[in-house]
């Protein structure tokens, strides 16, 4: 328990009813195209982009930190309580209806190209919350929670997800081994090349290689990215079939912008962060300080509090309402969307990261996970010691 939890006796969770933001947000997404049909004015087109990317930053400004925990004796009981979990169901439609209605105006209306950008970017942003709601319900031991998660990820062509993050990102974060995990001196566009096919592979080997050691072909119907990719492929053709060739661009555009918001978001959770090896040869496991947090109330409302990934790497079967925040943890500046926008440009990222990171490290360099090829570069323009 950290100096930050608040008394047991009698706890009420005092944002029970904020996480309902997380719900109602997203919906913005689809609210835009709607108030352009009902009003005929574009401005309505860009609403879901100007709340996520420049007022979100600004109330998080506003409003701060919040580093209240929850008391640990009451963490059965929320883990336990059937409110929280319901919240998810309720998100599957409307990221969904949102997905589908999206897509179909874009591929319907002629629009100019700056405004079919911009719903584009934003129905691919929607499906970004769609992976991390499958984050969430993936981790879950119920069948439901899986079955939706699965469903969900397969909107935007991302079913190994839950494969990659549960067993190979968990087990290999913070490490070079971790194509999800970035380095320093490596900017975001790199780090995409790198984390999306990487990714993939590493997905497929983990699956095929739990279905060999039961004795399964790696082809057989029970590969969960068989699945999720039957699933995607089933939608999209008929989708194509329905609304013909204008609709390619649009599933390509907002299934790339979907995947980018994963990549995005894994860019900023551990960047250069570093475990240590063992002389046994294997990692340290992996403890809060191998994530970077953020405690940013609002944001962090609107995205089922995916900002305290310092505790939900450290204890990833815990559910979103009860992750706590902890001392001297390597803190990001602002929360993810405004460390989105900061991570698009490269040269004000470094400005901003390149000293916290050497300040959580120590300027050790052996704590740092450094770009191979900018190794020598990093070293000398920072003098660190080798």
């Amino acid at each position: 328990m950290t100096s930050n939890t608040m008394p047991a006796t009698q706890y009420k969770d005092p944002k029970k009813y904020l996480w309902l933001l997380s719900v109602i947000a997203p919906f913005a997404a689809p609210l835009g195209p709607i108030m352009y049909l009902y009003t005929g004015h574009t401005q309505w087109l860009w609403v879901f982009l100007a709340f996520f990317y420049l007022g979100l930053p600004v109330l998080d400004f506003v409003f701060g930190e919040d580093k209240q925990n929850p008391p640990e004796q009451a963490v059965p009981e929320l883990e336990n309580t059937t409110y929280y979990r319901v919240i998810t169901y309720l998100l599957v439609p409307i990221i969904t209806f949102g997905f589908l209605f999206n897509v179909v105006f874009l591929a319907t209306h002629d629009l100019h190209w700056l405004h079919w950008l911009a719903v584009a970017i934003t129905t691919g942003s929607l499906l970004g919350f769609g992976l991390n709601l499958g984050h969430e319900m993936g981790h879950k031991k119920r069948k439901l929670d899986k079955a939706l998660a699965l469903f969900t990820l397969s909107l935007g062509g991302y079913g190994h997800f839950s494969i990659e993050h549960n067993r190979g990102h968990h087990r290999d974060v913070a490490t070079p081994e971790d194509p999800a995990t970035s380095r320093m001196g490596e900017h975001i566009y790199e780090f995409m090349l790198r984390e999306i096919p990487g990714a993939f592979k590493r997905a497929w080997r983990l699956e095929s290689e739990r279905l060999e050691r039961t004795g399964k072909s790696r082809w057989n119907a029970g590969n969960e990215m068989l699945q999720a990719g039957a699933m995607t492929l089933v939608m999209y053709t008929a989708l194509l079939a329905l609304f013909g060739w204008p609709m390619v661009p649009v599933l390509a555009v907002v299934a790339f912008w979907g995947a980018f918001q994963l990549t995005s978001a894994n860019y900023i959770e551990h960047y250069g962060l570093m475990r240590q090896k063992l002389p046994n040869g294997e990692y340290e496991r992996c403890a809060p300080h191998h994530s970077w947090n953020s405690n940013h109330l609002v944001s962090n409302l609107v995205v089922f509090q995916l900002q305290r990934h310092s505790d939900h790497h450290a204890n990833p079967a815990r559910s979103y309402q009860s992750l706590r925040d902890f001392p001297e943890l390597p803190s990001l500046p602002s929360g993810y969307f405004g460390m989105f926008l900061i991570a698009y440009v490269p040269p004000l990222w470094f400005a901003i990261m390149n000293p916290r990171l050497l300040e959580v490290a120590g300027k050790n360099v052996q704590k740092i996970n450094i770009h191979p090829r900018k190794r020598a570069r990093v070293i000398q323009r920072y003098s660190l010691a080798v």
